[in-house]
């Protein structure tokens, strides 16, 4: 991401939250529309219309779900062979009372963990103890390696936390100022207040200068809310994802995180402390249509399967293996990932996952990863394709982050406060990333009945399955690799230039961004599945 300092960094939460900008008719559903979204409106309308569609079941490894929501109704996946709520494993899938689908983040007397370290954490605190005043000449052969590791992530925490520290310190003046200023105009418009207040209230002699500092940040793209969660973001990395003294996982569930034959752990609240993020993408995949409330899903006829296993912090290899197979083995045909990290200690058994729902045919759906990277270049996992394989996963999509914009905008010529066609904040790359979806200023369900715009490869993932879903629905008979290859050929072109991202000064045509070098389109893809075979 952008290595500005708080005032200018725009995208610090990609992916983990919401952008907190004024809702406006023209982002609500656009990723549904033409132009640069996925014409899916229009392939309901020109093609779908008055034909049968069957029930497809997707799976959503996430923060957990609010399977109460009101535009969720009658999309939650519901496990019938499981009796709610009478403690027994009754479909006898070793997981008790799974109606809705399972956290992997709890224990059986129902508490649940949230805020955790990241994996370069995790690793440290397991190497520290072994190497702490050890120096690299008086290792063995075998344990060379591992202090080379223990170095590289000792660095790493280091540096984060030190940065948090700084960040936090220099903008403490700036922080106390700008609350100030929130409540005087709390106060004086009686709650909430949009640009538009402050615009009016820049010459008013009582809060006139308060209006003025919150106006600045808007300049940037910022909204008060944005940085006091980017100040958050900074005290959390200090607090727990870069901290090695805290352990969550052993004091609530206990297990072994390395040992996937030890698979008795955690329970069946698919919702959790934090379900924001799951909730969202859910509804970008199945949200009811046209009900005049919130937005509407891509697919028409779909159940979510609710998994949790992404905390905030850094998922488990654990819980997404196990999470992988549950979803294979209970009825998933479309997985949904919207998760990554760079250190991925237990690969060899999430591989395993993959190939096993590889084999079944079920479609693996994976954000690219909101660091504005080059994924060709760089680690993040999972992937389409680990080192030790000479082929992609022939069951994987993997998707980065498009906006609604052609071109870009920026303050003063210098700082990016509108991104182009590509956002600023997607991985790319034109081997490992297949292609393309909406992914910015995407309005979608969150907790509580609520909605809210987020921004993320983590909504483009979902925009994919949710395309997948509606063509497994409408043309049953495809494979779910057929219906990767149709994804994927039916693409949208593009070839203008967009900034590029995480690098904004340094522009490329859109279509070097990906494998496809467009943006996924259901008209075409419904178009192609008509005539498939």
């Amino acid at each position: 991401m952008h290595k500005h300092t708080i005032a200018f960094l725009t995208l610090l939460l990609i992916g983990f939250g919401a952008q907190a900008q004024e809702v406006k008719k023209k982002v609500i559903n656009w990723y549904n529309g033409a132009k640069y979204g996925m014409n899916t409106d229009a392939a309901y309308a020109k093609v779908l219309a008055g034909k049968k569609s069957e029930t497809v079941i997707v799976a959503v490894i996430d923060s957990g779900i609010d399977i109460e929501h009101e535009d969720l109704q009658g999309h939650i996946w519901v496990n019938t062979d499981e009796v709610a709520g009478n403690g027994i494993d009754d479909d006898g899938n070793g997981y008790i009372d799974d109606v809705n689908g399972w956290n992997f983040l709890g224990n059986a007397e129902g508490e649940n963990i949230n805020d955790v370290r990241l994996e370069v954490t995790r690793i440290y605190a397991s190497l520290h103890p072994i190497f702490y005043g050890k120096e690299y000449g008086e290792l063995s052969k075998e344990e060379k390696g591992n202090y080379t590791l223990y170095k590289a992530v000792k660095e790493e925490i280091e540096k984060e936390r030190a940065e948090a520290e700084k960040e936090l310190l220099d903008h403490q003046e700036t922080t106390q100022a700008l609350n100030i200023a929130d409540k005087k105009l709390q106060n004086h418009f009686n709650g909430n207040y949009s640009k538009k207040d402050l615009k009016k209230a820049k010459k008013d002699p009582t809060i006139g200068k308060y209006a003025k500092q919150m106006l600045a940040l808007y300049k940037l793209g910022l909204t008060y809310k944005d940085y006091n969660e980017m100040m958050g973001y900074y005290q959390g990395n200090l607090d727990y994802n870069y901290n090695p003294d805290i352990d969550p996982r052993s004091e609530v569930i206990g297990d072994n995180p390395t040992d996937f034959s030890e698979t008795n752990y955690g329970n069946n609240d698919v919702e959790g402390q934090d379900a924001g993020h799951g909730t969202h993408c859910a509804g970008i995949i199945g949200a009811i249509r046209n009900n005049g409330i919130g937005n509407n899903g891509v697919a028409d006829n779909v159940q979510i399967m609710s998994l949790r296993a992404v905390p905030n912090g850094d998922e488990w290899d654990k819980d997404i293996a196990l999470a992988v197979r549950y979803a294979v083995d209970n009825g998933a045909q479309i997985i949904n990932m919207s998760f990554g990290k760079p250190y991925s200690p237990e690969q060899a058994e999430v591989i395993k996952s993959f190939r096993y729902a590889e084999s079944k045919g079920v479609l693996l759906v994976h954000a690219a990863g909101n660091e504005g990277l080059d994924n060709d270049d760089s680690e993040n996992y999972p992937r389409p394709q680990y080192k030790e394989m000479r082929e992609k996963f022939s069951n994987w999509i993997e998707v980065g982050a498009s906006t609604r914009f052609k071109k870009a905008k920026f303050y003063k010529g210098v700082y990016l406060v509108r991104d182009g066609l590509a956002a600023d904040f997607s991985n790319y790359g034109d081997k490992m990333v297949d292609v393309f979806a909406p992914g910015h200023a995407i309005y979608s369900t969150v907790p509580q009945s609520e909605y809210d715009v987020y921004d993320g490869t983590s909504m483009a993932g979902p925009m994919v399955a949710g395309v997948a879903a509606l063509l497994k629905s409408y043309f049953n008979d495809l494979t779910m690799i057929e219906i990767r290859a149709i994804i994927l050929a039916s693409v949208q072109k593009v070839n203008i230039t967009t900034p590029l991202p995480g690098d904004p000064a340094k522009e490329i045509t859109f279509d070097k961004l990906c494998v496809t070098g467009g943006i996924v389109n259901v008209l075409n893809a419904v178009e192609m599945a008509e005539n498939y075979k």
